[in-house]
């Protein structure tokens, strides 16, 4: 059998109600604590990946190209003909 306890219904109440204020401050400080990071990240002047990742393709272009450039043979020199 059940019994109806107004103290213990109150006590639920509050207990919830502590339990929301809770999550919600610690939501709240994850959100102040990201932003305070984003803030530090910026200030930083980092490189982000996708600009990283250019910049490696565009060496190793360049590398191959270096290499084709050192693999072919030297231009042949061309004499002009001494004036007269």
């Amino acid at each position: 059998m059940q019994t109806q306890n107004p103290f213990l219904d109150e006590m639920a109440r509050l207990t919830n109600a502590a339990m929301g204020l809770a999550q919600s401050a610690g939501d709240e400080a994850k959100a102040a604590f990201r932003s305070q990071a984003d803030r530090w990240v910026a200030e930083l002047d980092l490189v982000r990946r996708d600009e990283l990742d250019a910049v490696r393709a565009e060496l190793a272009a360049l590398r191959e190209e270096v290499a084709a450039l050192r693999a072919a043979p030297p231009p042949r020199a061309t004499r002009k003909p001494a004036p007269k």
